[in-house]
C-alpha cells in the first residue's frame, strides 16, 4: 500500500485539490512510520522539502479529534513562524473540521477564551507562552493539554544545546507528568549536526527514530573579494552588490544589525539615484514588529516587483517569504548550520537550484568563508554544545514550579526537578544545595516542609521578562514624530547629534530619555557617519582547522573570483615560511625579535581557555579572534620557558576561574539566571559553558609549534 493510500480520505482530498503530482521523500517516510508507531521521530531534510506536511499528514490521519482536550501541540521558536505556519496548518485542517488556535502574547484573546471553554484541536505556541501558562494559570495547562497525543517541534535544531532548549525539555517533561498517556514528539529540522543529541532531546532516546532525507539542492556559489580598509563596506562592493541584485528577489545576510542597516541604506540610495526599484528593506530584531511583518508580507505577496531585504538571522528560520532568487552573505558566517539555513532560503521550488553569493572584505573572513563552504560540501554541521547540567535553567524552572503550585513541599520540588529529563544529570545533593541558596538569597522562603516564593523572588517571577530564559538587551525605543521605528541596544555612544541606522534609513539623535528608555530622532541629512552595533558569536574548532588546511593546500577553487584567488595565494605565501605537516597538531609561531604571534587555528571557547592559561602563566597577550591568534609580549626564550608549564594550572583551574569571576562578574553575562547560583556552581557553570577545559587540554598536549624559517 502506498503512503498516499494510508492517509485518511479528507487528507487525500486535500492532496488532490492541491494538485500534488507526488509526495516528497520525507513525506513518504514520515507517513509510513508515524502511522505505524507511537514512537518519537526527528524529520531531517533540507529547507522547503515539505517537513511540516510530512508531520501533519499522518498525524491528522491518525488522531481522533473527537477526543476531549487539545490533541496536537505545535511548538515554534518564533511568533512570526507560528503566524506563518498557522495558515498552512489551518488550510489542511479545514478538510477535517479541526480547530487551529494560535497562542502567544499577540494572539486573539477571544479565540483563546473559546479554546479554554472547549479544549480541542491543535494549538500553536512558543515555549515562553507555555511557561507563562504554567506559572500563572497551571489549571489551564492541565485542562488544555492533559490528553495530548503529539507535540510537533519546528526548527528543533534551534533549541538543542541552548538555554531555551533546556527550558523546553523541562516544560515537555512537566507536560508529560500531567498527561494520562505518553504523547509522541515529532521534531522538524533542516540542519542537525548531532543526531544523538536530537534523540536525547525528546526525553526518550530509545524510542526516538531519525528520518533523514539526504537529498541536497544544487547550489550555484560565487565568491567575491573586495578589500575593506575602513569600518564601512568598500564602495566597490556596494556597487557590485547593487548590480548583482537589482533585477532579482534577494536576501542579504551581513553579520550584524549595524551592517544590515548600512547595506539597506546604501543600496537604496544608489537605486534612488539611478531610478531603480524602491523595495529595499532591513529586517532584524531592532526593527519594529509591524515593519518586519510588512516586509515579510510584501516579499511573500508581491509577485511582479523585485526586492532586496538586508537581514540578520530573523529571516534565517523557515518563515515563508515566497520565492527568493538569490541569497547573499557578506563576510563569513560563524557556523555551517547558519550557512545551510540561509542558502535554503533561495531555490525553494523543486526544479530550481539555490544561488549563493559570498562577499568577503578581509583575508580572514575570506579564508573562513572558504572553509565553511568546503565543510558544508563535505556534509559537516557543528554538533550542539552539550549542556548536561543546566544549573541556571534549574533555578528558573524551580521558581516556575513553586509559583505555579503557590507553594510546594521541598521534597516534592526536589523530586520533580530530579525526575525532569532536562535535569536528570544534576545530582540530588546539587539540587538541594542550589535550592538552599535560593532560600538564603530570598528567592524562595521556607515554611516548615514547604517552600514558597520569597520577597526577592516575587520581584523576579512577577516581572513579564520572567518567562524567557534568554537574556534580553537593554534596548531603547527609537521614535520619530510619535511613530516607533524600532529599538536599539543602549551604549555610551548613543548621544545627541550622533547618527544611527535603523529601518533602512539614517536618523539623527535629538534626545535621549534615560528614564523612559526612549530616543527621539529626525531624518539625518548631514552626511555624518552613523554608528554600528553588533555582537560576538563562537566559532567551532573544525572551521578553524579547515582554514589551516586551505592554507597548506595546493587546490585552486573554481568558485572563487580572481581577487579572491589572489588573496588566498597571498595568504598561502605568507604562511609558506612555516613547515606545517599536520594540520591536526602543527601550529605556526611567528617569531620576530620581541614580537611573537601564535596562531592556534581552533575554536572560540578553546581560545578563551588558552588566554586564561596565558594570563595565569604571566604571559602578556592580545587575542585576535578573527585570525585565531595571540600577539605575545615576551622574548622567544621567555615565552618557551613559561609555555612549558602552561598545562599545569588545568588541574587547579577551578580556583583560577573562581578568582576570575570575583574580579570580572560580567563573565556570567551570557546567562540570564546564572547570577543566582552559589559561587561554587557559578564556577562550574562558567567552566563548562564559557570555557572548554577538557578540549583545551587535549589540544595543548598534541600541539606542536612550527616557527618561521
Amino acid at each position: 500500500m502506498t503512503s498516499f493510500d494510508l492517509l485518511s480520505e479528507p487528507i487525500r482530498k486535500y492532496i488532490r485539490d492541491k494538485r500534488w503530482e507526488e509526495l516528497r521523500p520525507i513525506q513518504n517516510a514520515a507517513i509510513q512510520k508515524i502511522l505505524a508507531s507511537n514512537d518519537n521521530f526527528i524529520l531531517a531534510s533540507r529547507t522547503a522539502s515539505g517537513k511540516t506536511e510530512a508531520a501533519f499528514l499522518p498525524i491528522l490521519s491518525k488522531i481522533d479529534f473527537n477526543n476531549t482536550g487539545v490533541q496536537v501541540l505545535y511548538i515554534s521558536p518564533l511568533i512570526a513562524l507560528i503566524n506563518d505556519q498557522f495558515f498552512r496548518i489551518e488550510e489542511l485542517c479545514k478538510y477535517l473540521d479541526i480547530t487551529v488556535t494560535k497562542w502567544h502574547g499577540e494572539a486573539n484573546k477571544t479565540l483563546k477564551d473559546k479554546l479554554i471553554k472547549e479544549p480541542n484541536g491543535i494549538v500553536l505556541i512558543t515555549p515562553e507562552s507555555l511557561e507563562a501558562m504554567f506559572v500563572n494559570k497551571p489549571f489551564n495547562v492541565k485542562h488544555l493539554f492533559s490528553n495530548l497525543k503529539y507535540v510537533v517541534i519546528d526548527e528543533i535544531h534551534s533549541f538543542i544545546g541552548t538555554d531555551r532548549g533546556s527550558q523546553l525539555k523541562s516544560i515537555l517533561s512537566r507536560l508529560q507528568l500531567l498527561n494520562k498517556i505518553f504523547f509522541s514528539i515529532v521534531g522538524l529540522s533542516a540542519t542537525i549536526g548531532d543526531f544523538s543529541e536530537a534523540k536525547k532531546f525528546t526525553g526518550d532516546e530509545s524510542r526516538t527514530t531519525i528520518l533523514l532525507d539526504r537529498k541536497a539542492k544544487e547550489i550555484n556559489a560565487i565568491f567575491r573579494y573586495f578589500k575593506g580598509e575602513k569600518e564601512e563596506l568598500p564602495l566597490e562592493l556596494i556597487k557590485d552588490l547593487y548590480l548583482e541584485t537589482k533585477d532579482h528577489k534577494v536576501l542579504i545576510f551581513p553579520n550584524s544589525r549595524g551592517r544590515v542597516e548600512e547595506v539597506a541604506v546604501k543600496l537604496k540610495k544608489i537605486s534612488e539615484r539611478v531610478k531603480g526599484h524602491p523595495n529595499y528593506f532591513s529586517h532584524h530584531s531592532s526593527v519594529h514588529k509591524e515593519v518586519r511583518e510588512y516586509v515579510e508580507y510584501f516579499a511573500k505577496n508581491n509577485v511582479r516587483q523585485n526586492f532586496c531585504i538586508s537581514c540578520t538571522s530573523t529571516l534565517e528560520l523557515g518563515i515563508d517569504i515566497g520565492t527568493v532568487d538569490e541569497v547573499v552573505q557578506i563576510d563569513s558566517t560563524y557556523s555551517i548550520a547558519s550557512l545551510i539555513q540561509r542558502v535554503g532560503r533561495s531555490g525553494r521550488k523543486d526544479e530550481e537550484s539555490s544561488n549563493l553569493h559570498l562577499y568577503a572584505t578581509n583575508k580572514w573572513s575570506l579564508l573562513q568563508s572558504v572553509a565553511c563552504w568546503l565543510l558544508y560540501k563535505d556534509g559537516f554541521i557543528e554538533p550542539p554544545q552539550i549542556n548536561d547540567k543546566p544549573y541556571d535553567i534549574l533555578i528558573h524552572q524551580a521558581l516556575s514550579i513553586v509559583k505555579g503550585y503557590s507553594g510546594i513541599k521541598l521534597a516534592e520540588l526536589i523530586n520533580q526537578l530530579k525526575e525532569n529529563t532536562a535535569f536528570n544529570r544534576i545530582e540530588f545533593s546539587e539540587i538541594e544545595e542550589i535550592l538552599e541558596y535560593l532560600v538564603e538569597i530570598d528567592l524562595l522562603e521556607r515554611l516548615q516542609y514547604e517552600v514558597i516564593i520569597g520577597i526577592e523572588g516575587e520581584k523576579v517571577v512577577n516581572n513579564r521578562d520572567f518567562y524567557s530564559v534568554f537574556k534580553t538587551e537593554e534596548n531603547f525605543k527609537v521614535v520619530n514624530a510619535g511613530n516607533t521605528i524600532g529599538e536599539i541596544p543602549f551604549s555610551p555612544q548613543i548621544i545627541e547629534n550622533e547618527n544611527i541606522l535603523l529601518s533602512a534609513k539614517i536618523w539623527k539623535i535629538k534626545l535621549v530619555d534615560q528614564k523612559a528608555k526612549k530616543i527621539e530622532v529626525i531624518p539625518a541629512n548631514d552626511g555624518k557617519k552613523p554608528m554600528f552595533f553588533g555582537g560576538e558569536v563562537a566559532v567551532h574548532p573544525r572551521i578553524r582547522e579547515k582554514m589551516l588546511e586551505v592554507l597548506y593546500s595546493k587546490i585552486e577553487f573554481d568558485f572563487l573570483d580572481q581577487p579572491s584567488c589572489d588573496e588566498i595565494e597571498i595568504l598561502r605565501n605568507d604562511f609558506s615560511m612555516f613547515d606545517i605537516q599536520n594540520a591536526n597538531k602543527d601550529r605556526p609561531l611567528l617569531v620576530s625579535g620581541k614580537y611573537i604571534r601564535l596562531f592556534t587555528f581552533t575554536g572560540t571557547r578553546i581560545n578563551r581557555t588558552i588566554q586564561l592559561l596565558l594570563n595565569i602563566a604571566g604571559i602578556k597577550n592580545m587575542p585576535r579572534e578573527y585570525s585565531s591568534s595571540f600577539d605575545i609580549e615576551a622574548s622567544q626564550q621567555e615565552f618557551h620557558h613559561k609555555w612549558s608549564s602552561i598545562c599545569q594550572p588545568i588541574a587547579e583551574i577551578d580556583t583560577y576561574i573562581s578568582t576570575l569571576l570575583r574580579e570580572k562578574p560580567a563573565l556570567l553575562d551570557f546567562s540570564k539566571w546564572g547570577t543566582y547560583l552559589p559561587d561554587k556552581y557559578k564556577m562550574k557553570f562558567v567552566k563548562d559553558r564559557y570555557f572548554d577545559i577538557e578540549q583545551t587540554g587535549h589540544f595543548l598536549i598534541k600541539m606542536k609549534f612550527i616557527e618561521n624559517k
